[in-house]
């Protein structure tokens, strides 16, 4: 698949992603966003006449084949596409090395997302800790990144520029405070 050879440069993966809201307005008057499509993914497994997970095909369906398109996507591109060496700096390659991940070949640190020993049970339970955790703030921010980063901040909404302020916040403090104190438990645990 030569196709996915090289990637699209952010010149033009950008202005991509871009155009894709004043389309998804003008054609079919369509909000973007991943958390609602993820949303609407639980509903239609549960298929509830009244309530959170209430199911209203005609509305939201093209969000369901949005998210189903995105799953689909990325199996295919898993088995199809060969891995490539990850291109990171060196300075970020020594600041990895001092937090003690030596393996930095893929595309993830293999020491703290299994490798070939397999998951540790901390490992496990942070995994899914942080996937509630997410879950929980992007609905109690009524939406997620893409929403808010991309569809909110298009349309000049306020809700989304601080909700953009607090991700790239959150992100920061991860990086830089949380992360680096639980790693070695993570490493060793």
């Amino acid at each position: 698949m030569d196709i996915f050879k090289d990637t699209l440069p952010w010149y033009v993966a950008g202005p991509l992603i871009g155009l894709m809201v004043p389309l998804l307005l003008l054609l079919g008057n369509r909000q973007f966003g991943v958390s609602a499509s993820f949303q609407d993914l639980c509903a239609w497994c549960v298929r509830q006449k009244d309530g959170y997970f209430r199911w209203d095909p005609s509305n939201n369906g093209w969000r369901l084949w949005l998210v189903l398109g995105m799953i689909c996507g990325a199996l295919i591109l898993s088995y199809t596409v060969p891995a490539t060496p990850v291109d990171i700096s060196e300075a970020t390659r020594s600041d990895l090395r001092g937090l003690g991940i030596s393996q930095q070949s893929g595309l993830y640190p293999q020491e703290l997302f299994g490798g070939a020993g397999g998951f540790s049970i901390l490992q496990i339970l942070v995994c899914l800790l942080s996937g509630l955790l997410v879950g929980f703030g992007t609905r109690y921010a009524g939406g997620c990144t893409s929403g808010h980063s991309i569809m909110g901040l298009a349309q000049f909404s306020l809700a989304s520029l601080v909700a953009t302020i607090a991700f790239f916040a959150g992100g920061l403090l991860m990086t830089h405070l949380i992360f680096p104190s639980l790693l070695p438990a993570l490493l060793h645990g």
